[in-house]
């Protein structure tokens, strides 16, 4: 059973998901390529967030966050390889868009990056549902 306030948590992480996810597709119709690719990586990330809190587990660094959920949902099969693959695209892009000189995203991969994302959160919300589903029942 999942304590309350770690659903409350989870939950509101979630729901920062969809609003970088919203700001994410503004940046991009206004073609600010990295920005939106930057806010939708932080759609992945408080996805994967939101994911940890249920187990009271955070980290102050994003390769700690990233990490943690591989190990424990990754690769135990609670979350698929394709899921991981599209964190690990995410990070690399966001990171390559932060700090890389002269680095322009194109608008493609922009738009692929929010894509993933959108599924990243979907498979999330699924999720957090059936952890509120399982956690009514006892």
């Amino acid at each position: 059973m999942h304590d309350e306030k770690r659903v409350i948590l989870a939950e509101y992480r979630l729901a920062r998901a969809e609003e970088c996810m919203s700001e994410a597709e503004i940046l991009l119709n206004n073609g600010c390529f990295n920005g939106s690719a930057t806010r939708s990586y932080y759609a992945i990330f408080n996805s994967l967030r939101a994911v940890l809190a249920l187990e009271g587990v955070d980290f102050k660094k994003h390769s700690a966050v990233i990490s943690h959920f591989q190990k424990e949902y990754v690769k135990t099969g609670v979350f698929s390889n394709e899921i991981s693959d599209y964190v690990k695209a995410a990070f690399t892009t966001r990171n390559d868009s932060d700090y890389t000189d002269y680095y322009i995203i194109p608008k493609e991969d922009a738009k692929k990056q929010i894509e993933n994302a959108k599924l990243v959160i979907e498979v999330v919300r699924d999720y957090l549902s059936k952890i509120r589903n399982n956690s009514h029942k006892d």
